[in-house]
């Protein structure tokens, strides 16, 4: 497809994620929100060692090729890493309402069944908080709008991230390592989703 935006391709631990954050230059297009997704397929178990180099290169022919797509969502995470997917810098698809300013993230899992509270569930929330502690810091929005897909309204995926994903808690953990990380005057007012 000649209009897509390429991907980054790259997976990162929590503490090489924020370094390379904090090394990009926002000057394309400067998200404003951010919206968290589940895989749903593939499951957790469907995928025992988390994503793979081989995994993302499938993820850019289903977007690409089978969807037609320019771009998908810019993050990745499972229980061991955080994968960039399409660049933090550029607009990607992944929320009908959401595409033009808002950064798509993505958790391995199918939380509507599996646990978000232990196991290698807990392992993704905790890869999750991290990475979106090192987003709102680096951008400057305020946890407080953290938008569930589900809460688009023009989306057909009624309960994505999965009913195990509890958002007041999720947002609440993500504002404490941000506080922990850079101090707490460090918010935006929280305002109404965008």
């Amino acid at each position: 497809m000649a209009n897509w935006k390429g991907i980054v391709g790259l997976s990162f631990t929590q503490e090489t994620f924020d370094k390379y954050c904090h090394s990009l230059h926002w000057t394309q297009w400067r998200p404003s929100a951010i919206v968290l997704h589940n895989t749903s397929t593939p499951t957790l178990m469907q995928r025992p060692n988390g994503f793979t180099a081989k995994h993302i290169e499938n993820l850019v022919h289903y977007y690409r090729d089978d969807q037609g797509w320019s771009a998908g969502p810019h993050l990745f995470i499972d229980d061991k890493q955080i994968w960039v997917f399409c660049p933090l810098t550029l607009s990607g698809v992944h929320s009908p309402s959401y595409n033009k300013m808002a950064l798509g993230v993505e958790m391995l899992g199918e939380y509507s069944t599996e646990l978000f509270d232990s196991g290698r569930g807990l392992s993704v929330q905790k890869n999750t908080v991290a990475a979106l502690a090192t987003l709102y810091a680096v951008l400057g929005l305020n946890p407080e709008n953290l938008i569930l897909h589900k809460e688009d309204p023009l989306t057909k995926h009624k309960t994505c991230p999965g009913k195990h994903v509890d958002k007041t808690a999720l947002v609440e953990k993500v504002k404490q390592l941000v506080v922990k990380r850079h101090g707490g005057d460090h918010f935006k007012e929280a305002d109404e989703h965008p």
